[in-house]
């Protein structure tokens, strides 16, 4: 699985030094870059492989952050994209429009459940909660109705990095508590799994509803927070509390959209149909960034109006990319021709049945699948580097983080890749208590 060799570091320039050159100019993401190991230079990818400068190949069990659902370098995206490049590689959308980007919209309007038929593109999953956030603010103060300036957001939550998201995520658990200062304040909640929190959330969002504009919750699976799942009891109590707060319902989707919770929108699943989604990720297959808000009707005929202040006063200028909506509706494309739930379906059932082992392992405290998604939990990771190392020593790529080894692998993984995958993660974690008992 690791195919070793000589793999000389090139780019089309024919230098054969871009990573230690580039290494004195780069600003890694999440990354104290004093401690952290290196990054690793890929030169390739092709299926759920990254080949490296050496010439390791890694399975990578993360999708490029989740994003590759249809694995790298997959032909039919990459005709299309290149048909558009040709074509149009780009065109402002503030006045024009071109027919990838409303072909686009058409689709996801008729995927999603209820009235989810406004479409709003943007270039990053954070940006499209901020709209979102941004959306249900106006949508009072064009109905008339000042002072719901706050949202309700959850403790475990994760909603992006931007200023205004890092607000809405966990103000502890999260990484974002060093900006306490900075961030506008809402209000932060349990979410309602039982009697209890339940009680608990409709005290609190009782007290504080006449402030708060939306609900704002990732369905399902709260996944930069720890992979903490939720089930669907919990959306339709959220849904029932909006309702009777007249409040809009935010599901932020850019996980768990696309197949990752086992049905093609964790709403879907769920039954629940909010007011407002946020869509990213594998949106384009792991192809470019590309990212989307959906309104329902309600929300968009807030802003319908004769009065041009009440517009949504919000442009990215690459927004809706003409490239970036081509490698969209090309995904798209493979979720129809293509058995994408069954084959996540058949990847839950081997994260479940290759991660089981693990359970019995000292200082493991939970095993747990859902759809695309496997997680092992620990009571701490004592040596995080060290962890890493024993993963790409084993001819792997996973990212660890907090206190959870977790696997997000394309769909198209085989069963092979998979059991190689589960079997190194199971001897990694087994090997890194052992080593820090």
């Amino acid at each position: 699985m690791a195919n070793r060799g000589s793999f000389p570091i090139r780019n089309d320039r024919g230098g054969n030094d871009w990573f230690p050159r580039g290494g004195q100019h780069i600003w890694l993401p999440y990354t104290q870059m004093k401690t952290a190991l290196p990054p690793l230079p890929v030169v390739a990818t092709e299926g759920v492989r990254l080949t490296l400068a050496d010439g390791r190949q890694l399975v990578d069990g993360v999708a490029s952050w989740w994003t590759a659902c249809h694995g790298y370098n997959h032909p039919h995206i990459r005709e299309k994209v290149a048909e558009q490049l040709a074509r149009m590689p780009h065109v402002m959308f503030g006045g024009l429009a071109h027919e990838p980007a409303y072909t686009l919209a058409t689709r996801l309007a008729a995927m999603l459940p209820g009235d989810l038929t406004r479409v709003f593109f943007c270039d990053s999953g954070s940006v499209s909660v901020e709209i979102a956030m941004k959306m249900a603010t106006q949508y009072w103060l064009n109905r008339g109705v000042p002072g719901r300036t706050k949202l309700a957001a959850f403790r475990g939550g994760y909603h992006g990095d931007t200023i205004a998201t890092m607000a809405v995520c966990d103000p502890e658990e999260g990484m974002h508590s060093l900006f306490a200062g900075l961030l506008h304040e809402h209000l932060i909640l349990d979410l309602p799994v039982d009697e209890e929190s339940t009680a608990r959330f409709e005290r609190e969002l009782a007290a504080h509803a006449h402030t708060l504009s939306a609900i704002l919750v990732e369905p399902l699976v709260q996944g930069a927070g720890g992979m903490l799942f939720h089930d669907a009891q919990v959306l339709r109590t959220l849904r029932a509390a909006a309702d009777r707060h007249g409040l809009l319902l935010i599901f932020d989707e850019i996980f768990t959209g696309f197949g990752r919770t086992g049905a093609m929108f964790a709403c879907q699943a769920a039954g629940v149909v909010p007011d407002i989604v946020t869509l990213s990720k594998a949106l384009t297959g792991g192809t470019m960034a590309l990212a989307a808000t959906v309104a329902s009707d309600r929300v968009f005929q807030a802003f319908w109006s004769d009065n041009a202040q009440a517009a949504l006063m919000h442009g990215p200028t690459y927004m809706a990319n003409p490239l970036a909506c081509a490698a969209a509706n090309a995904s798209l494309d493979l979720f129809e021709s293509e058995p994408r739930l069954a084959q996540v379906a058949a990847i839950s059932q081997g994260l479940g049945a290759g991660l089981e082992p693990c359970r019995d392992l000292a200082g493991v405290t939970d095993v747990r699948t859902l759809g695309g998604i496997g997680v092992v939990e620990l009571e701490r990771i004592a040596d995080m580097n060290g962890l890493k190392r024993r993963l790409i020593d084993r001819g792997v790529w996973v990212r660890p983080f907090g206190r959870i080894v977790y696997l997000t692998p394309s769909f198209t993984m085989d069963a092979d890749d998979l059991a190689f995958l589960t079997r190194a993660v199971v001897d990694a974690v087994t090997e890194h208590q052992r080593a820090t008992a």
